[in-house]
């Protein structure tokens, strides 16, 4: 695979840091711009960010003293530099959707960590395992925008890493219904507990829109590309809550399952370990060998100690038994900023180089 010079826009914030750590010695992509908002613009990467480096590995060397751009008005010189460009921008929605989309009609192609474009119907949501397919429908959107190279991709919400993977290979069966309970870490929020002290020895039950997304945004994933956009499929039908968590990094989500046609445990299992996708099969820098990973004991995947696996690309599984109201219920565990935000978007990244949508 040849070399890809890209940039990271939004550099400096929590998602931005985990993309220089992630891209500081990546096989495939060498890091040759960082772009963040004005206040930062003109500063030394070290300087901008400052006293806010969240990371517990130290700010690469190779990027503390490179100047960071003006995400906005230095599009010009940005593009000239780069492939593509990593996007994980703290701006309002509407703006977040107009930056992207200048970008894309600049030529260069964005594979973003936001939300905004997550449901723009000609936009592929793609988690690289499940739903490589719906890079299909990028020819169409470069008919929208008038464009031959650009793009945008997007990645899902952070909390549907840890389910959605679960719960996919077992569609065969019929997936009907999902009750899905997660529960947070502050990294989802761009914290640390130095920067939230309300949340040691704390649980919030609510995080503003999170609910929404997770009912809504599986339905895309299980969507199909018709008339040059993705449909939403109808089913399965999800409900959900989510809840803040006194822990630093790794989401868990407590699944309850229902299905047309109900599987053994012995069938659920044997899809899991079965389970596999295009970025295995394409051996990716950053893809898990074993994606899915299930636990037999009682008191496991537990956050702390299974959130790293594989890197923290893979999902722990765990307690899988049957439920008195659903056909059966269990417990998943996932990184939210490397799975979730950061690796996931990296791992399209890679997905899409190989498929040639890059070039």
């Amino acid at each position: 695979m040849k070399k890809f010079n890209i940039g990271i826009i939004g550099a400096t914030g929590m998602v931005g840091q985990r993309f220089a750590l992630l891209l500081e010695n990546h096989p495939w992509f060498n890091v040759t711009t960082l772009a963040a908002s004005a206040n930062s613009a003109g500063k030394s990467y070290k300087d901008a960010v400052g006293n806010r480096w969240a990371m517990k590995d130290k700010m690469p060397e190779k990027f503390a003293d490179m100047m960071v751009l003006d995400a906005k008005k230095d599009i010009e010189k940005i593009v000239a530099n780069v492939d593509f460009v990593f996007c994980a921008v703290n701006m309002k929605k509407d703006e977040i959707k107009a930056l992207e989309e200048t970008y894309a009609k600049h030529e260069c192609p964005v594979i973003s960590n936001n939300s905004a474009h997550r449901h723009t119907a000609d936009v592929p949501m793609i988690i690289p395992e499940i739903n490589a397919d719906h890079a299909e429908v990028i020819k169409y959107q470069r008919e929208r925008l008038g464009t031959k190279r650009g793009f945008i991709a997007v990645k899902s919400n952070c909390s549907l890493q840890s389910y959605v993977p679960a719960l996919y290979p077992l569609d065969k069966f019929g997936v009907d219904k999902v009750l899905v309970c997660t529960y947070q870490a502050i990294s989802g929020a761009g914290k640390t507990f130095e920067r939230w002290p309300e949340m040691i020895d704390n649980v919030i039950p609510y995080i503003g829109g999170e609910e929404e997304k997770s009912e809504k945004e599986p339905l895309k994933i299980w969507g199909k590309i018709e008339n040059g956009v993705i449909v939403d499929s109808d089913s399965p039908k999800f409900t959900a809550q989510c809840l803040r968590v006194p822990v630093s990094d790794g989401h868990m989500a407590a699944v309850y399952v229902s299905f047309k046609n109900k599987p053994s445990k012995e069938e659920i299992l044997d899809a899991w370990k079965e389970f596999k996708g295009e970025p295995q099969d394409l051996e990716l820098p950053l893809a898990p060998k074993q994606f899915l990973n299930y636990y037999t004991e009682d008191d496991m995947p537990q956050t702390k100690l299974t959130r790293d696996n594989e890197k923290g690309m893979a999902v722990s599984i765990g307690r899988l038994r049957e439920d008195s109201q659903y056909d059966y219920k269990f417990v998943c565990v996932s990184h939210n900023t490397l799975r979730g935000a950061a690796g996931g978007a990296v791992l399209l990244a890679e997905l899409l180089c190989a498929k040639g949508y890059m070039d």
